[in-house]
Order: structure tokens, then sequence, then C-alpha cells
């Protein structure tokens, strides 16, 4: 009966094989989904499946609760500022020893370790990722992107390798910048014309109730999204993560997945099976009724509550 069932499995995802081989994906890796062991295990194991079955994979990683251990053992304070950390001279030093070295290169060994073949890249490599200071606030050697050059990322690609990119930006004059990772995957999708966006975070999907994962919205479409940040559904941190998913569905990429990270293999969950999990932000619906009415959910559960 095992057998039967892990045989039904694999047919069942075989159209998806089929349909997402040849295709670049941009995964996003960061938060609790790196901090377990037992979980980073899994997402590797994701890649290398993914990688097997023919997808380009493209992984963009952070390392913010990493960055704040080192610099706590080296008795240097740091602080946020609209949820970004202010990066001073000194903290950047750090940043891009935590990232591009320490956590980098682990994922790369741990790919390779796994039967992968796996490159380590960040954004100071050929000038992938050029910036400037960051606008709004002083925030010191925080970046805002203004150009990624893909070439580097696409001679990976087509050598065969899982690029692993760490989010450390290059300015005019060679100095370094701390970026946001998920800004950062945003655009490198955008310019690699990515298949998907898959974003792994520390919750379910984009929830009506931020308390009840029973809420979750299986698929968003982008006539929604200013529908929900008015009903303050979408609020905080998540406005500029999805204002970036939308950015990149006008910029070519087709579809945006945000998975919850500390489910063991969430992603294959998502690409290879019928049910899936998390939320996928798309630009309109594909012919299903299965997902229409996020609206009409929302004035439900507000008459519930009235």
């Amino acid at each position: 009966m095992i057998n039967i069932e892990k045989a039904n499995t694999l047919v069942e995802a075989l159209p998806y094989i089929k349909r997402h081989n040849g295709k670049t994906m941009v995964v996003k890796y960061g938060g609790s989904a790196m901090k377990n062991k037992g979980i980073k295990d899994s997402v590797i194991e994701d890649l290398l499946l993914m990688s097997y079955v023919g997808i380009n994979i493209v992984l963009v990683h952070g390392g913010g609760p990493e960055i704040t251990q080192m610099l706590e053992k080296l008795n240097i304070k740091t602080s946020f500022v609209e949820g970004l950390r202010y990066t001073d001279e000194e903290t950047m030093e750090i940043v891009q020893m935590v990232l591009a070295g320490k956590i980098n290169k682990s994922l790369v060994a741990k790919i390779n370790t796994f039967g992968g073949k796996a490159i380590g890249l960040c954004g100071v490599d050929n000038n992938m990722i050029k910036c400037s200071p960051y606008k709004n606030f002083k925030l010191g050697y925080v970046g805002e992107i203004e150009e990624v050059n893909s070439e580097i990322i696409e001679d990976s690609l087509k050598a065969g390798y899982i690029s692993v990119i760490a989010t450390i930006g290059v300015g005019e004059n060679g100095e370094t910048y701390n970026v946001n990772g998920d800004i950062a995957a945003s655009e490198i999708a955008k310019k690699l014309k990515a298949d998907k966006l898959i974003l792994l975070t520390d919750v379910p999907g984009i929830l009506i109730q931020a308390d009840d994962d029973n809420t979750l919205i299986p698929e968003l479409h982008e006539k929604d999204v200013e529908e929900l940040m008015d009903n303050g559904i979408i609020t905080g941190g998540m406005i500029p993560k999805i204002n970036g998913c939308i950015d990149a569905l006008n910029s070519g990429v087709n579809r945006i997945h945000i998975l919850d990270g500390r489910i063991p293999h969430s992603i294959i969950t998502e690409l290879f099976t019928d049910s899936g999990i998390g939320t996928l932000i798309c630009k309109e619906n594909e012919g299903s009724d299965k997902y229409k009415g996020v609206v009409d959910r929302i004035e439900n559960l507000k008459n519930e509550t009235h």
C-alpha cells in the first residue's frame, strides 16, 4: 500500500516536472528556515530535486540573525530603522563577512555535499548588484539597487550550477552595501525574467486574520492587493515585500510563491503536487473558480465580527 502511495505521488508530479523543465526560478531563503538544521537540509534537498528535473535555480539568501549574533559577540551595537538595519562602516564589514563568507560558503558546501553543483556569488562579483545609498532614511551603508548585471548568473546557470547569491551590493566607488534580501531576489528575478520567484518566510503565506492559519489566501491576484492593504490584511513589513512581488509580475516574472519556510519540503509540495502550500500571487485567475472571492471572504469575516 505504501509503495502504491509513493507511485501515485510520482505520477501526480509528472505533469509539473514537464511544465517546469528548463525554467528559471529564484528562491529567497532566510529566517527560521535557515536557523533549523533539519529544515535547512530539506530546503537543500528540494533545490537538488528541482535541479535534477531540469530547473535552473538561483538561491538568494539573507542572514540577519547570524549577523546580529556576530555583532553581539563583538560588542557592536545594532539598531533598526523601519525594519532595516543601520549599517555603519564597522557593521558593514561584519555583514560582508557573515553573508558573503560564512553563510554563502556553508550553503555552497552543503549543496555540493548533498550531491549538487553550486557556486557562491555576491553582488560585488562582476558588479552584479549596483547600489546607491538608501534614500528614504539615513542608514549608512544600506543600499538601494540601481541595476542588476546578470551576466555572471546566466553563465553559471548555463554551466549547470545552482547560483548561491549573498545580498551584498557595490557602489560606484567600489564601496559595499547591505541590501534587503527580498528586494534583491525580486530584482534578480526581474532581470532573469524568471518563471517563478519563491519567498521562504516565517508565516504560512498571506492570512486574512494574522492569528488564524485557516484564513490563508491560496491565490492572490494583482487587482486584489490594494483592497487587502486598505483592509489592513497586508501591513507593516509585508507591504514592501508584496509591492516587490507586484513589480516583479509586471516585469516578466510569471508567478510569485510565498511559502512557510518552517515546513519541511514546502517548495516541492508547492511545485509538484496538486494541493500546493502557501500563497500564489499571479496577475489573473487561470481558469479555476476555487480561489475567487478574496474580497468577499474579507467582507464575510467583517460581518461575522459585528
